[in-house]
């Protein structure tokens, strides 16, 4: 028995350092070819602390071609915020409200969203870049932000000024289910 235990040692030992030792490159298959994308990658997705979107704008006007771009990681931006508030407003509702019914929760979400456009105009640019291409078009990369911090408390702010939803609103409970919310985007 002994030398069975001491031999499976030796042979998962041996395995982890076979395995360890290669290191394969991944091949792309063929005619593929990696693209660099300006205004992406993990410093600009949406984190604990921010909501974040990106987005490329194409035209022959470069003025258009910015707001093309701006127009598309605002979209981006408020569905990701949407999707959140969404998920926050359940849980909290579900979780706080004891007993609440579907107008009580329907009506906490209608605030939160309300909130949320509101706050829509305090975004951040973080990064923009311009290219032009052989063909004279402008292309237009755009990176943007909001702090989660800012939706919670405007979302905070609108919903304890409803006088219906003021009498069960719990400002540090509902913090807690937000701030829960927005770590599941660093998994």
């Amino acid at each position: 028995m002994k030398k069975i235990f001491v031999l499976s040692s030796v042979f998962a030992a041996m395995l982890a350092i076979t395995s360890c030792g290669s290191s394969k490159t991944v091949q792309a298959p063929a005619g593929d070819v990696s693209v660099y994308v300006p205004c992406s990658g993990l410093e600009y997705k949406t984190n604990n602390e921010y909501f974040r979107a990106n987005a490329m704008g194409l035209s022959s006007d470069m003025n258009i071609a910015k707001q093309k771009a701006m127009s598309a990681a605002r979209t981006q931006l408020a569905q990701s915020i949407e999707t959140t508030v969404k998920a926050v407003t359940d849980d909290y509702a579900s979780s706080y409200q004891d007993g609440e019914n579907e107008e009580g929760k329907r009506r906490f979400q209608e605030l939160g969203l309300q909130a949320t456009k509101q706050k829509l105009s305090g975004i951040r640019t973080i990064c923009e870049e311009t290219m032009r291409t052989p063909e004279g078009k402008y292309k237009v990369y755009v990176a943007i932000e909001l702090s989660g911090n800012e939706i919670k408390e405007a979302m905070a702010n609108r919903i304890s000024n409803d006088d219906k939803l003021r009498i069960d609103f719990e400002y540090e409970k509902f913090k807690k289910v937000f701030d829960e919310e927005m770590k599941n985007y660093n998994k």
